[in-house]
């Protein structure tokens, strides 16, 4: 394995650069990371249609991770409520060190290979669920411990790396490899790596949920109605698809709860 993450910078003596050209690189280093997922599409693609299918049949999908790795699983798991509806426990993201580390880094959580597979067993996790580990380095002991035991107990398994031939893409079912390269500031993976995996993690539960009916046309209509900004939107997505009144659809939305319960109970009038 060649750990391109930890490879030198493509740059120098950072410090004396102007702020002008240190924004420049750093957007130049970053314009390379959507191309670098564009080559696992097929890889992508896989794990989305794998993650689908065990939804579909009732699993659900955990994410495991450490450092900004497992907060990008956490930030991406707690956005699927909110933005479609569905319940807290349908998408879990799950970080080394636990609650706490969201905000500070616990030492040595990371290299414990035991306890991810111990968090994963708090949700009772079986079978029918699928476990994606997320790493940028690909080599993260906590997550290959959590893979490894996943496999051994029978649930299908894929991860998220930002380097070729890495120990956690041996150990998956289902990798996704995006090879971003040397980082701008030696090694610090927050950077492109993070942003390939949040790029991933995007398409990855946007189009599980698309798959899963949590999308209509292009419309979040399952989404939840949690401030004046959310509502107005629902409102206007209302009077869109049954061509009624602004009064009218905010009473159906403030009775139905939902645009899409809306939008049901006036088409059955």
């Amino acid at each position: 394995m060649i750990n391109t993450t930890e490879q030198d910078s493509h740059y120098n003596q950072l410090e004396k650069l102007p702020i002008a050209e240190l924004l420049q690189n750093i957007n130049r280093e970053d314009r390379s990371v959507p191309l670098a997922v564009e080559k696992a599409l097929p890889q992508i693609e896989k794990l989305a249609a794998a993650v689908t299918e065990k939804m579909r049949a009732g699993g659900r999908l955990f994410y495991i991770g450490a450092g900004t790795s497992g907060r990008l699983g956490v930030v991406d798991a707690s956005e699927c409520p909110p933005t479609f509806g569905v319940p807290f426990d349908w998408v879990v993201g799950i970080i080394a060190g636990g609650d706490t580390a969201i905000r500070k880094a616990v030492e040595f959580a990371e290299d414990d290979a035991e306890q991810a597979w111990k968090d994963l067993l708090e949700y009772n996790i079986t079978d029918k669920d699928i476990v994606v580990g997320i790493a940028a380095s690909g080599r993260t002991p906590y997550v290959i411990g959590g893979l490894k035991m996943a496999n051994q107990n029978g649930l299908i398994t894929g991860c998220i790396v930002c380097n070729a031939g890495s120990p956690i893409a041996a150990e998956a079912q289902l990798p996704v490899e995006v090879v971003t390269g040397p980082e701008f500031v030696t090694g610090s993976t927050r950077m492109k790596a993070g942003t390939a995996q949040k790029l991933v993690l995007n398409m990855l539960s946007t189009t599980v949920m698309i798959q899963l009916g949590r999308v209509k046309g292009n419309k979040m209509v399952d989404m939840q109605l949690s401030n004046h900004k959310l509502v107005d939107r629902g409102t206007r997505m209302i009077m869109q698809e049954i061509n009624v009144d602004e009064s009218t659809a905010a009473s159906l939305l403030k009775e139905h709860g939902s645009v899409r319960k809306a939008v049901v109970a006036f088409k059955s009038l």
